[in-house]
């Protein structure tokens, strides 16, 4: 069994927050105590302390480090490859539908903290680098000739939420017989062209 003096140099705090995902997506958030991570990862009761000082510590804490790996996931699809924007854009909304998909009560709790009274600067920043990671592709797709006119935020927005609502449906079962990869380039393919220039009149 893991002891106190088992974790150095922070890596408590990162077992309590792997532990705490864990149980978010068994339990959901109503299933986290600092006492429970405890137990489970065998070290005090008092341990977990040195690091939250109480569950909405946690839960925020939480939400920040989903916020900070979802946007390393997109920042990565943005800039990664250098290829076409349309092609970024594409790979943009795979590395979101991937995250959303595979980190749901994550997702779930880090747009409930972002939103809620008293969030921290942190947290609404980081919360807010996912849409301008978007909206800055738009931007530049604009420059380049390969995206409509109009506010890239809002187009970001549009983008955003076709993604996001595919994922919502996959999460529920509400694609029935309808394969989410196929899903996925289908409604990416729709987003694209309704991101290109319109044709002169």
């Amino acid at each position: 069994m893991a002891t106190d003096e088992s974790y150095h140099h922070g890596n408590l705090r990162a077992a309590l927050l792997e532990r705490a995902e864990a149980v978010l997506a068994e339990a959901g958030a109503e299933g986290l105590t600092l006492r429970g991570l405890a137990r489970d990862l065998g070290v005090s009761h008092a341990a977990p302390a040195r690091h939250f000082r109480d569950r909405q510590a946690l839960l925020d804490a939480l939400a920040v480090s989903g916020f900070t790996a979802l946007n390393a996931r997109m920042r990565a699809a943005a800039d990664g490859a250098r290829g076409p924007v349309g092609v970024r854009l594409a790979e943009l909304g795979q590395a979101y539908l991937g995250f959303a998909v595979g980190h749901t009560a994550l997702l779930d709790l880090m747009f409930t903290a972002k939103h809620a009274d008293g969030s921290s600067a942190e947290l609404r920043e980081l919360g807010h680098e996912s849409l301008r990671i978007v909206a800055e592709l738009m931007a530049e797709g604009q420059r380049d000739g390969a995206v409509r006119e109009g506010d890239p935020v809002r187009l970001a927005q549009v983008a955003f939420s076709t993604v996001h609502g595919l994922a919502t449906l996959a999460v529920a079962g509400l694609l029935e017989d309808s394969p989410l990869p196929a899903m996925t380039e289908l409604a990416l393919e729709v987003v694209l062209a309704g991101l290109r220039p319109r044709s002169p009149s």
